[in-house]
């Protein structure tokens, strides 16, 4: 759609809504920039499909039969039921922000359901795949130094339950590893995350063999020419590791860190404990892990109890 037929008034709600999220809510870049770019694809629509230009106005005629004919308008373009899940709940979002501010009545609009999908499981390694995985990646540089940091990378993940991102927003300020780091994760939300003695002694391998001086305001973890770490870097080393082990193409970094989650969970931990852990702001999407405990021990059950 082609975002000159917004109206003006629109255009300026929209900008005012992503900046009140930035600011109050403290909402994640892409995540506004996914926002923007499905609530503008709406809008859009809506200026061609009524055919007018009433600003504000416009919102408050938004029925349902709208949003089921923009619905339908972009499974035509092959969206996915999740993709179109998210833009229908980024684009409610923001005609209840305009509802209230323009004293409109939305609930008909707002009670409009999504459409229905499976949600994807989390796909960890086993312990002893992340175990191996930790130790292949260490195989694959030529040089020690690059291959601590690798090994400290990835430990880091399965160890604390990190991000990549997480893990490379990391300076030499985090060195040597405390026994409790601060997180800075999605949003600017922090949270403090316990480190095992392996994860410590990891990251203390590194600095000590990394050639680069690491101080307290530089990326901790440096790439061969000495600058910041392209997270690029650790899911190729981490690609070509799986294929030597032989593990599924879902073992990535971030596979790491649901391998941290789901072996606290099989462990007996608390989940609303690893829900602060993981830096969740929600328990559903912790709750994702229960889901796939429930399906190993199946495969489990299964697998020693075969049917006739």
């Amino acid at each position: 759609m082609n975002s000159a037929a917004i109206p003006p008034a629109q255009r300026d709600a929209l900008a005012r809504w992503l900046e009140h999220l930035r600011a109050l809510d403290a909402v994640a870049v892409n995540t506004l920039t996914a926002y923007a770019h499905d609530v503008t694809g709406f809008l859009a629509f809506v200026a061609v499909h009524h055919g007018e230009s009433e600003g504000l106005k416009a919102i408050a005629k938004v029925d349902q039969s709208d949003l089921r004919a923009w619905m339908a308008s972009e499974r035509e373009r092959k969206l996915s039921s999740r993709s179109l899940a998210r833009e229908l709940s980024a684009v409610k979002n923001f005609i209840a922000w305009v509802a209230d501010r323009e004293n409109i009545d939305a609930t008909a609009v707002l009670s409009q359901r999504g459409p229905k999908f499976r949600r994807k499981l989390p796909r960890p390694l086993t312990v002893d795949g992340a175990r191996d995985m930790i130790a292949q990646v260490g195989a694959q540089a030529r040089t020690d130094w690059i291959a601590a940091r690798d090994i400290a990378v990835v430990t880091l993940l399965y160890g604390c339950g990190l991000r990549i991102s997480e893990a490379l927003g990391l300076t030499g300020a985090a060195h040597p590893l405390p026994d409790t780091l601060r997180i800075l994760g999605k949003g600017g939300k922090e949270r403090l995350v316990p480190t095992l003695p392996i994860t410590r002694d990891a990251v203390a391998d590194y600095a000590r063999l990394c050639p680069y001086d690491l101080t307290r305001a530089e990326p901790l973890f440096r790439g061969a020419r000495g600058g910041p770490l392209n997270p690029r870097l650790i899911a190729l080393v981490m690609e070509k590791s799986r294929m030597q082990l032989g593990l599924p193409a879902t073992a990535t970094p971030h596979a790491m860190r649901h391998s941290f989650a789901t072996h606290l969970l099989s462990a007996g931990g608390d989940l609303r404990a690893i829900q602060e852990l993981l830096g969740h702001a929600s328990l559903s999407t912790t709750q994702a892990y229960t889901a796939v405990d429930a399906a190993r021990l199946m495969e489990v059950y299964e697998k020693a109890h075969p049917r006739a």
